[in-house]
């Protein structure tokens, strides 16, 4: 569902205007035969004005992707949906052995043993670190003795059996946390090297919404965004960029669409306890302007003459005269303006309600 806002168009006001008055243009001062008394009158006053388009948008967490079982096995402990799992945590167990999360960006391709070097080393060396079991570790990219000790004391804290080496499918490396989206392999199932076993995503809450293509402006990384999540609270976020929907009927139905993420400014704790399968409202922010001087729109002139542009009907005493203003931004119904005689609270002519 989309709602817009201060989407007026500014050849509108020419329209609009003329059904209150067109004046022709021979000076900013009345002079005798000038113009009539206003059928009503408005304030200007001091507001900011914002351009938005409000859709509907549902939470979910970014950067999901799908985790792959290295070796065959039988799940023996399932992965848990909705879990929270981080540096040191089971994400789920393989023939009776802990699948363990550590923090890298290098995945585990192979077996790590005394005299193994690489980055993958590297980064084994720095999660045994923060784990506690480092203990006479040099961090570096050599699996030496030390690291071997180091790993059979991490592997007793698992009740593994201490080897000292790493295998193929005892650890997943993952950037960060992870939050568990779907357990793709039950207890019992047989899993080969390369089946899902579960979807991972960031725990960063992230909101997801449609737009339409001739709303591509707002999709620009930056934007600035209003949520409303489900539970009535109020998110501002970002924008972050433009997604594939994960679910293959949405992603059908978005074909005429962008669908884009937006990062809430909250962070992790954002989008606790809310329902994820409620829908949050989405403002976009696609242009706002504070502390500017503003008029109904229907308050506006349209000048004609030699200069052309809009004016004002200033209200003085029991009198009036036109002078030429400047127009600018519009939003929900007033316009900016701007010009000599022009204040906050000055009287001026609009057309009747």
């Amino acid at each position: 569902m989309r709602r817009r806002t201060g989407w007026l168009a500014a050849v509108a006001l020419a329209g609009t205007a003329a059904g209150a008055v067109v004046i022709t243009r021979g000076g900013d001062d009345a002079r005798a035969g000038g113009p009539p008394a206003p059928p009503a009158t408005a304030t200007v006053t001091r507001t900011d004005l914002v351009r938005s388009e409000t859709v509907d948008g549902k939470l979910d967490f970014a950067n999901r992707r799908e985790v792959t079982s290295p070796v065959a096995g039988t799940v023996t402990v399932a992965a848990r949906e909705g879990a929270a799992v981080g540096r040191g945590q089971a994400l789920y167990e393989l023939d009776d052995k802990p699948v363990t999360l550590l923090y890298g960006p290098v995945p585990a391709f192979r077996e790590m043993r005394p005299g193994s070097r690489g980055s993958d080393v590297l980064q084994l060396e720095r999660n045994l670190v923060a784990l506690g079991f480092a203990d006479g570790i040099y961090v570096d990219p050599r699996y030496d003795r030390a690291t071997e000790a180091a790993v059979k004391r991490w592997q007793k804290s698992l009740n593994r059996t201490p080897t000292g080496r790493v295998g193929r499918g005892e650890v997943i490396f993952q950037p960060d946390r992870v939050k568990v989206v779907t357990a793709d392999a039950d207890l019992a199932d047989q899993v080969a090297p390369g089946d899902p076993v579960l979807t991972v995503a960031s725990t960063r809450p992230v909101v997801r919404a449609r737009l339409e293509p001739d709303d591509a402006s707002l999709t620009a990384r930056g934007t600035k965004v209003e949520v409303t999540l489900p539970s009535g609270r109020k998110e501002p976020g970002r924008v972050t960029g433009t997604v594939r929907p994960d679910d293959p009927e949405e992603s059908e139905a978005a074909e005429d669409g962008i669908t884009v993420e937006v990062t809430l400014s909250g962070g992790r704790s954002a989008g606790a306890e809310e329902d994820p399968r409620a829908t949050a409202s989405v403002r976009f922010v696609s242009e706002s302007r504070e502390n500017v001087l503003t008029v109904p729109v229907e308050a506006v002139v349209a000048l004609r003459g030699a200069n052309g542009g809009y004016g004002l009907q200033l209200v003085e005493g029991g009198g009036t005269r036109m002078v030429s203003v400047r127009t600018g931004m519009t939003a929900d119904g007033r316009i900016e303006v701007s010009g000599p005689g022009i204040a906050e609270g000055t009287k001026v002519g609009a057309a009747a309600p």
